[in-house]
């Protein structure tokens, strides 16, 4: 086989640094042999995951007192890259791979990502959008063909060059995108307009060699997504659909995610390159104060379709009457498993996960409680037997539910498995419970206990997480309303930012303003010629959308620019803040 090994040459590819990071037995013995014996990544695996989570800390940790090594060691506001990459690591969502920027997404996360689709799309496929799959390689020729479109990725680009020992006559790009890859057969099967709208979408995964600064579900070398492709006669039908495709990726944040995001459209400098325009949803993390980039949806307009002929005739024109060929007008859009990553800085706290009802694999664990040493095998098994019953009924409710029975651990230590696990809802029952005929109920999201009682166990369940969803959007959407500054000052703008704030500001919506935004707003230190990393929280602010929902203030022709070294007037209110 090892002549047909394909080998992936990078161009510039960056060494892992490897470290051990050895720490202290902190627990006790049956603990710890627990712990280990669920790891099942190899030696390689784990330096590559400890070297990375390494670079993606940037200041020492502080520990968080009274925490044993099995929980979350870090708190969130001290040491964000830190915490955010042991939940996920503690909470069971994901393992590092053993070549940086990849990751695994393990059964939890992956779940969310299977909510996400089937929800997603049930909704295209009503629209008329059908699924497909498209090879993953696309040629050096047919890539280049779109040059504004592939300069927003060339870097970025990973190339196959020999396929074992022997060099390609051609090197052949692995996807960053599908555009070029689908758009030669979109020329080959749309021949008329009554083959139109072609509307086609595909779940892959992509790879985009980011070398700076991976992060789990944020920035991957490889990642899943979604992405749509679709072509119209008329201009009018692309862009509203352009509209609805985005409205479905809001309800993606806030029906399932319980995350809030701002509608809107980016800049000409912030556009996807070939674009027409793009539109985009934007969230937020409190934490660190930075916008991130939900989904967007792109309208092509004819630019796609005459670089690789997609015509068809036009249907106005009169039997006998040659009109000239119509060229279709397109869209794609994309959303991708970021989305998880939003949802865990979102919601996460110092014990772990916060995961909403809607996408948690399991939504409620029940926990047997009041067993002692003194406690029959009788009684045990009864109290077992009459656990399973309160499962079978929420199953039968369609509630995803989980009984832990396992032997060896406190009811106290599952408490806190299941809380680092993100899991929305906890039942305790024990023999007082079962006299009261009730569960004792512990939510995830919020301090406190309640009960439920027996006879309403389904209903009271369910109303419960509905419950919980909704406070968890809730919460989410008033602090990031609390978060966004409408400024007209200058002098207000970059204290606004450094408060951890995404700003509203009057703009002309000029690249050349944006830039000048952008380094007037960077965190550097006088005489500093370091280069700047755009990803680092000392950035510089970039406009994230130009919002549909536009406050009051901003008259065309008359508004000045907020940036003091500009000189037109503003368009609109548009959003800045520091991005990842």
């Amino acid at each position: 086989m090892a002549d047909q090994t394909a080998v992936i040459n990078l161009g510039e590819a960056e060494g892992d640094k490897l470290s051990k990071n050895a720490q202290k037995k902190a627990e006790k013995q049956e603990r710890l042999a627990a712990q280990k014996a669920n790891k099942s990544a190899t030696n390689t695996t784990k330096e590559a995951g400890r070297s990375e989570a390494k670079k993606a800390v940037s200041k020492p940790s502080k520990k968080l007192e009274g925490v044993e090594l099995v929980g979350i060691t870090v708190a969130r506001e001290d040491d964000f890259s830190g915490w955010y990459q042991q939940v996920l690591t503690k909470g069971d969502f994901l393992d590092y791979y053993d070549i940086s920027g990849c990751y695994i997404l393990k059964p939890a996360s992956y779940f969310i990502w299977k909510k996400i689709q089937a929800w997603f799309g049930d909704r295209i496929e009503k629209i008329g959008v059908d699924d497909c799959a498209f090879p993953l390689f696309v040629s050096e020729e047919v890539l280049n063909r779109e040059k504004a479109h592939i300069e927003g990725f060339a870097a970025e680009v990973a190339w196959v060059t020999h396929a074992g020992n022997t060099p390609l006559e051609k090197k052949i790009a692995i996807r960053p995108t599908s555009e070029t890859v689908m758009y030669p057969y979109y020329a080959k099967w749309i021949r008329s307009h009554r083959d139109l709208p072609l509307r086609l979408n595909q779940w892959n995964s992509v790879v985009r060699w980011e070398f700076k600064h991976p992060q789990p579900f944020l920035r991957t070398r490889e990642f899943h997504w979604q992405e749509g492709h679709t072509a119209h006669l008329k201009q009018q039908d692309a862009q509203t659909e352009v509209r609805q495709i985005l409205e479905f990726y809001a309800g993606v944040y806030e029906q399932l995610l319980a995350v809030p995001v701002i509608r809107g459209r980016k800049t000409e400098k912030e556009k996807f390159a070939g674009a027409d325009y793009t539109e985009t949803v934007e969230g937020f993390i409190s934490t660190t104060g930075r916008g991130i980039q939900g989904g967007t949806s792109h309208h092509l307009g004819q630019n796609f379709s005459k670089m690789f002929g997609i015509t068809v005739e036009d249907p106005s024109g009169k039997e006998g009457e040659k009109k000239p060929a119509l060229n279709v007008f397109q869209n794609s859009w994309g959303l991708s498993t970021r989305t998880i990553g939003v949802m865990v800085m979102t919601h996460g706290d110092d014990r772990g996960l916060v995961v909403p009802p809607r996408v948690s694999r399991r939504q409620v664990v029940i926990v047997p409680v009041g067993i002692t040493a003194k406690t029959s095998e009788q009684d045990r098994t009864a109290l077992y037997e009459q656990v399973d019953a309160l499962a079978l009924v929420l199953k039968a409710a369609d509630i995803r539910v989980e009984t832990d029975l396992r032997e060896g651990y406190s009811p106290g230590w599952k408490f806190n498995d299941w809380e680092q696990k993100g899991v929305p809802l906890r039942l305790e029952f024990g023999p007082k419970d079962a006299a009261a005929h009730q569960v004792t109920t512990s939510r995830r999201d919020i301090e406190g206990k309640g009960t439920i009682q027996i006879s309403e166990l389904a209903t009271g369940v369910q109303e419960l997480l509905d419950t919980i969803q909704k406070d968890l959007y809730d919460r989410a959407d008033e602090k990031f309303k609390s978060h966004v500054k409408k400024i007209s000052n200058w002098d207000d703008f970059v204290p606004a930012l450094n408060s951890k704030n995404v700003c509203l500001i009057p703009s002309c919506l000029t690249e050349k303003c944006e830039d000048e935004i952008k380094d007037l707003s960077a965190r550097k230190e006088e005489n500093d010629d370091t280069p700047q990393d755009e990803r680092a929280p000392s950035m510089g602010a970039k406009s994230l959308c130009i919002p549909f929902d536009q406050p009051e203030g901003v008259v065309k022709g008359e508004t000045a620019c907020c940036n003091p070294q500009c000189r037109n007037k503003a368009e609109a209110w548009c959003l800045f803040g520091r991005s990842y």
